[in-house]
Formats: C-alpha cells, sequence, structure tokens
C-alpha cells in the first residue's frame, strides 16, 4: 500500500537531524511558518523559531540551536537555555516560559507538520513576538 505525503507539510528527512536540530521555513505568504526540529533520543519535536522573550528566531547564527553538548537548546541572543522535550525555560530571562511546540508526524522516513496545524495562521500570529496560538 502507497503512503501519500502531503509535500508541503514536510519539514526533512529523518536522517537530516542527526545532527541534532535543524531549521525550516513553510509556506510564501509575507509571514511563512518558521520553525525548527530537533532529536530528542528516538523522537522529534517542532517549536517556532521565536524566543519567548524578544520574539526573534533562536539562531542567531544559522542552524546553531543547541549548547555545544547538545543538550539543550539555547538562544543566541541572550543565551536563555530550553529543554529539547518539551520546549521549557530553564535559565535566562524567560526562565518558566516555553517554546511555542508545533505538532509533527513522522511518516516514510519524512518529518511533518501534522495535519491539524494552521501552517499560515501559526506563522502570521506571532509575527510581533507574542506567541500564536495552535488552536
Amino acid at each position: 500500500m502507497a503512503v501519500e505525503l502531503d509535500v508541503e507539510r514536510v519539514i526533512c528527512r529523518l536522517a537530516d537531524l542527526e545532527g541534532g536540530a535543524r531549521a525550516f521555513t513553510l509556506g510564501g505568504a509575507d509571514w511563512p511558518l518558521r520553525g525548527f526540529v530537533v532529536k530528542v533520543g528516538d523522537a522529534v519535536r517542532g517549536y517556532l523559531n521565536r524566543c519567548p522573550h524578544a520574539g526573534h528566531p533562536l539562531d542567531l547564527l544559522p542552524q546553531r540551536f543547541l549548547t555545544a553538548d547538545g543538550a539543550l537548546i539555547v538562544c543566541g541572543s541572550h543565551g536563555a537555555l530550553f529543554e529539547k522535550g518539551t520546549g521549557y525555560c530553564v535559565a535566562g530571562p524567560c526562565a518558566g516560559r516555553s517554546l511555542t511546540a508545533l505538532p509533527l508526524e513522522v511518516r516514510c522516513g519524512f518529518v511533518l507538520l501534522a495535519d491539524s496545524v494552521d501552517a499560515a495562521a501559526l506563522g502570521a500570529g506571532g509575527r510581533g513576538g507574542e506567541p500564536a496560538s495552535l488552536e
């Protein structure tokens, strides 16, 4: 039986995450969805690429989302540290807040944004630094 993939929701191949994390952009409107995916053991987590403290992208240097040891997500601008599995900030100016999680699916070796997510609304909804709602 053939499995169909919505190519507009494909973020990357699962094999592309062996390095730990990867940024992605979905959509071509004025405010596309900008996020990143991170490997956590055998699982994959997705988050908006937006710091809950300042609203700017976490990867000040392209594709740099993790601490040197790969244990935590780091904001390249002000050094806030986030758990990879939950997005919860454990240190920094946004301690106690969390990254906005993006539901994902893994199918046929590809990481996809879950069908339940409205990528256009999510990309536009948080452009001013405010987290967008997933509801």
